[in-house]
């Protein structure tokens, strides 16, 4: 049973029925599902949660929804403890949040995972969404797992891995002409004309409660405490402030400490808009034109910017954007500190965090967890200068050869 209440405007508190709508009517602010927490806590524990599936559906009784789940093994991804990149960074305590790890290789599963299932009790037979590559292959591959019908909309021009990490599970693909924010123009008016469920349109206040159960994961595996410092990525900054949300959600059922985390958010610096509202001091987020490698989090007009921003704000944290030089060494330093291939966005996030450490923004002895969100074979071309192969004739001679002529290139370098 779901502890699940309403949902609430987040401006003006006015309350709704749990059915497909994101706005309030009276301020057009977006809506949240609101808990009985005061059942909740009667029901939760620590024991009753580590006993649970190791998947997300663990913390079924903090997520908004009834009877049997969509699930295709999503969540309790690996929280791990990463010495060599600490060391080359100058920290002591950093672990990685691998999120590479869920089914479609992305967190979106986490949210998507919550929507579809909603999404069904609610008896839609078709869903939708816009994206920039990695929702679309979750919400593809939930789709084919709940026998529902999909239909994808995309930028024309995200990554070829992406694209044929969605097709593959069989919805009906748009790839449309011009920006992610151009894209989620377009669905909002399919959303008014059509009787679908849109995922991150009218399904978006539980869409967004998949996201904090990362939050969740994170505190759990550092045996129920929140960590000093959290690195995380932002496009919409839905996930940002899910994750911050997830935190103070388990501090409030007293299952950890009050939490003390400073969050830190990330962009690239070609499609930085809450960056440039934090360095400006601004209350608000304005839009910008993303020119940037990092397809997966180029939105330039995030619908939770602004709380995105306020979360960054409370928690004492920072923001900060990185180039896509920056991005690119990201990818290449977690791969061969870590073994982690990561896509863009993490590039993202372990560049932001290498400076961040730099300028003392995050210190030494901070017990520090950055969030990786989707692996790397998804935007692959972005380091493929690494494949450069040593060709040789199949012969121990042309090996040695080879290996000899390596070694004194190698030493002229020096």
């Amino acid at each position: 049973m779901s502890y699940a209440t309403s949902l609430r405007c987040r401006k003006c508190g006015g309350e709704y029925p749990l059915q497909a709508v994101n706005l309030c009517d009276f301020c057009f602010s977006p809506l949240d599902v609101a808990y009985d927490y005061k059942s909740i806590s009667k029901q939760i524990s620590r024991q009753a949660i580590s006993s649970g599936p190791n998947s997300m559906w663990r913390y079924q009784d903090l997520l908004p929804v009834d009877g049997p789940v969509v699930d295709i093994g999503t969540g309790f991804t690996p929280l791990t403890k990463c010495d060599t990149l600490a060391r080359e960074l100058g920290l002591e305590q950093l672990y990685i949040k691998n999120d590479c790890l869920n089914p479609t290789y992305s967190f979106k599963d986490r949210a998507v995972s919550v929507a579809i299932t909603k999404a069904r009790e609610l008896g839609f037979h078709t869903i939708a969404c816009a994206s920039t590559g990695n929702l679309a292959a979750s919400v593809a591959a939930h789709a084919a797992k709940a026998g529902l019908q999909a239909y994808v909309f995309i930028p024309a021009d995200i990554e070829t891995g992406k694209v044929v990490g969605t097709a593959v599970y069989g919805p009906t693909l748009f790839a449309v002409q011009g920006s992610y924010d151009k894209v989620n123009v377009l669905c909002h008016r399919l959303a008014e004309t059509y009787n679908w469920g849109f995922i991150n349109i009218n399904l978006r206040p539980y869409y967004a409660e998949g996201s904090k159960t990362l939050g969740y994961e994170i505190a759990e595996q550092l045996n129920w405490r929140s960590p000093d410092c959290i690195v995380a990525p932002s496009a919409s900054g839905l996930l940002f402030t899910r994750i911050w949300k997830g935190l103070n959600e388990l501090s409030m059922l007293g299952l950890i400490e009050p939490v003390n985390t400073h969050m830190h958010l990330v962009q690239a610096a070609g499609s930085s808009p809450i960056v440039n509202a934090f360095r400006a001091g601004a209350l608000h987020v304005h839009p910008v034109e993303p020119h940037t490698i990092a397809k997966s989090i180029a939105v330039g007009n995030p619908a939770d910017g602004y709380y995105a921003l306020k979360a960054v704000r409370e928690s004492g944290g920072t923001a900060a954007a990185v180039s896509d030089e920056e991005i690119i060494a990201g990818m290449k330093l977690l791969a061969r500190t870590e073994g982690i291939f990561a896509e863009t966005a993490g590039g993202v996030v372990i560049a932001g965090l290498k400076n961040m450490v730099r300028s003392g923004e995050i210190k030494r002895d901070d017990l520090t967890v950055a969030c990786i969100t989707a692996a790397g074979l998804k935007t692959q071309e972005v380091v493929s200068d690494v494949v450069q192969p040593i060709v040789i004739q199949p012969t121990l001679e042309s090996f040695q050869e080879s290996v000899e002529m390596s070694r004194t290139a190698a030493a002229e370098v020096r």
